[in-house]
């Protein structure tokens, strides 16, 4: 009987969030802010696999050609998605829709499991709906196309259910879950990584304090955080130590993209960007529905359990300290504050404040159960509490109208690859200078002959000739990792002026290897990560047993 009633749950948030979703299965190309950016990474992530990247690194078709290192810096989740279905036969366009629908339907189920472990099933679906139809989350799918930041938003919750699920029961399984769902949450979106990992110490500490077994507890959760960063660290640690050698990631303007409170709390929709003219910029509302859930639960703590208490009194103060941070009156902490900074936008907040309301909107109904009421009024505050949500925000979810394009649209336009594929030429290499089209190899110092004999995203083989020493300048932008060989000897390759590989041959006739090989940081990144894989699989191994139960 109880799995016939999960599955009656199980199949009301599964519906409920494809609805929400509806407008992705129309064919064509919704227009977003980052969408056809996502269309060319995830062609040039599925290239550079193809010549034998594990894990890709380099786009070669970006800046005319060159190459950039972008997705050396960019989150890999939804680039390894698409390249997983591709094989199948799905276009990049449908890929990019179709990562946004596995993500929000992975996110509502997220929320109901967190949701579920404080207020049981109905409860769960409650806060499965506030989650899953607040206007951030259809601004990150229909006007920003931010895949990264609606899969990190997907996992999320699934992350607290596992730190609290440990807390609960002390199972080493639960570390390894946790510590996965933190490596996934890295994957999707390294700059909400952060923000929900600062979040997540603040509700672990309450869990600490609740705990019965603090030392435990403090060493298992310390483990958990370390498994996740293990797993995740071929990513973040290369992203982040060689930030140093690409420019252009510090070009948004904080004072300018701090949103009006009226915006925070009027309901407004738009297509434009944060910042500039309040006029045609995207909305910034938490949502009438959130926020009526917020100020109903300030009111319903009067009469909670103390047991419960403690945590929505956390949520609570958390959900205002957060709206500060978002408006201009907590500029000064932006400025001196290096890990807000880091947020780029104040408004990227918002993110917390539709879990928070989510996670209170499950407790609201618990409430109303503890009341006196009778079952038909508390159906029908059910019925309200769940619609309240869509309808107020139905209207959001849909594009203003499709792109009927196919992928070569993108991936053969200049103004989508001439570049790096990024705002204002972000992840360009600090060495790059004047960029213009160039074939190939070409000699600019002595006389002789030389072509490339075989080529791929990263390797380049190529013969030459010659009766006195040469400069060839080759048509990659240089980045640390590109390796030169010559008739097997190891050689050097170095940037000219302008950012392009160059390097020199003496006089007769050679085979030369260009390749690019990970760099020692990339190669630490990616030992960590094989061995903390490792560890998790020793941990579920081991704990062979039904995870999800009543």
């Amino acid at each position: 009987m109880n799995k016939i009633v999960n599955l009656k749950y199980f199949a009301l948030v599964l519906i409920l969030s494809l609805f929400s979703v509806r407008a992705l299965f129309h064919p064509g190309l919704p227009p977003t802010h980052d969408g056809e950016y996502h269309v060319v990474r995830f062609y040039e992530f599925f290239n550079a696999f193809l010549s034998g990247a594990i894990y890709p690194r380099w786009a070669e078709d970006l800046n005319f050609g060159m190459g950039a290192p972008l997705l050396n810096f960019v989150y890999p989740l939804p680039n390894y998605f698409s390249l997983v279905l591709h094989f199948f036969g799905l276009s990049f366009i449908d890929l990019f829709k179709l990562n946004l629908i596995a993500a929000t339907v992975t996110g509502a189920f997220s929320m109901y499991f967190f949701s579920r472990l404080y207020f049981k099933e109905i409860g769960g679906v409650v806060s499965s709906v506030f989650y899953t139809f607040a206007p951030y989350r259809f601004l990150d799918v229909f006007i920003r196309g931010s895949v990264g930041e609606v899969w990190a938003l997907s996992f999320f919750p699934a992350f607290l259910w596992g730190v609290t699920k440990l807390s609960r029961e002390g199972k080493m399984v639960y570390v390894g879950l946790s510590g996965l769902f933190l490596a996934l949450i890295v994957f999707s979106h390294n700059i909400l990584a952060l923000m929900f990992f600062l979040f997540s110490i603040f509700y672990v500490g309450l869990l600490f304090l609740s705990s019965k077994e603090k030392r435990s507890y403090f060493i298992k959760i310390l483990f958990s955080f370390a498994l996740g960063l293990g797993l995740s660290a071929i990513f973040w640690l290369p992203a982040l130590i060689e930030k140093k050698f690409v420019r252009g990631l510090d070009i948004f303007e904080l004072r300018e993209n701090f949103p009006e409170i009226y915006q925070l709390l009027i309901p407004s929709w738009g297509s434009g960007f944060s910042g500039g003219s309040i006029s045609g910029q995207m909305s910034f509302q938490i949502g009438l529905a959130n926020l009526f859930v917020v100020f109903l639960s300030l009111i319903l703590l009067l009469r909670s359990r103390k047991a419960m208490k403690s945590k929505i009194i956390f949520f609570i103060i958390s959900f205002f300290v957060i709206f500060f941070l978002i408006t201009k009156s907590s500029t000064f902490l932006w400025e001196h504050v290096p890990l807000l900074y880091y947020f780029q936008f104040p408004w990227r907040l918002l993110s917390l404040e539709i879990f928070i309301s989510a996670f209170l909107a499950g407790f609201i109904w618990r409430e109303i159960l503890n009341l006196k009421l009778r079952g038909r009024f508390k159906t029908i505050f059910l019925c309200g509490l769940l619609l309240t949500p869509v309808l107020t925000t139905m209207n959001y979810a849909k594009p203003a109208y499709y792109h009927q394009r196919s992928d070569n649209y993108y991936i053969s336009r200049p103004n989508f690859i001439s570049g790096t594929n990024s705002p204002g030429n972000a992840f360009n290499t600090i060495w790059a200078g004047k960029i213009e089209k160039m074939n190939g190899f070409k000699i600019v110092k002595g006389e002789g002959r030389i072509s490339v004999y075989k080529k791929s995203a990263t390797n380049y083989e190529v013969r030459s000739s010659s009766s006195e020493r040469l400069t060839i300048l080759a048509n990659i932008m240089y980045f640390p990792g590109w390796t030169l060989y010559t008739d097997g000897r190891r050689g050097e390759a170095t940037p000219n002026p302008d950012g392009q590989i160059q390097f020199n041959l003496s006089q007769g006739e050679h085979a030369s290897i260009l390749k690019l090989m990970s760099t020692k940081i990339q190669l630490i990144g990616f030992f960590i990560s094989i061995v903390s894989m490792g560890f998790l699989a020793i941990l579920l191994l081991k704990n062979n047993y039904t995870i999800i139960k009543r």
